[in-house]
């Protein structure tokens, strides 16, 4: 006679599942099924663990509002002008600004060779860059890149005007 594979199991919720056990071998299918008796069902446990996390959306409005707020902080301290665009467009190019521009302070100040008048010749070339789009659009650049998008944006002035 075969050993079952279905097992009927009570778990600790109260609630009753059967469990195919087929993928273990036989001599621990007993043990296995008395181990998950001592559980919660699946549906319980992850119930029980959403409710101690914030769902992905409460995740990601709490990420963006730090982020938010740090792009904020930074661009009063630097003294960079508000942007423009579309309303939605607004916040996520202030945080792509931050990130660029700290991630080009980081490779070419900190880790590089530019020194702070370096830098500083770089922030006024980005500060009449006030499109949102324009920002959003170099989201991906490396940040040793900046000072070469800032150029090409300077010389045909694209990056100032508002096609919205």
């Amino acid at each position: 006679m075969a050993i079952r594979t279905k097992w009927t199991v009570e778990h600790a919720c109260g609630h009753e599942t059967e469990h195919d056990l087929s993928d273990r071998p036989a001599d621990r299918r007993a043990g296995y099924a008395r181990w998950l008796a001592d559980r919660d069902c699946t549906d319980c446990w992850k119930a029980a663990r959403d409710a101690d996390r914030p769902s992905r959306e409460e995740w990601l409005a709490a990420k963006r509002a730090e982020e938010q707020q740090a792009a904020a902080d930074w661009a009063q301290q630097f003294g960079m002008p508000p942007l423009e665009g579309p309303e939605r467009a607004i916040p996520w190019g202030e945080r792509c600004r931050h990130q660029l521009m700290t991630a080009a302070y980081t490779a070419l100040v900190t880790e590089g060779t530019w020194d702070e008048a370096d830098w500083a010749s770089l922030e006024d070339k980005a500060r009449p860059i006030t499109r949102a789009g324009w920002w959003i659009d170099q989201r991906d650049a490396d940040g040793t890149d900046l000072p070469e998008l800032l150029d090409a944006a300077g010389a045909d002035d694209r990056g100032t005007e508002n096609p919205f």
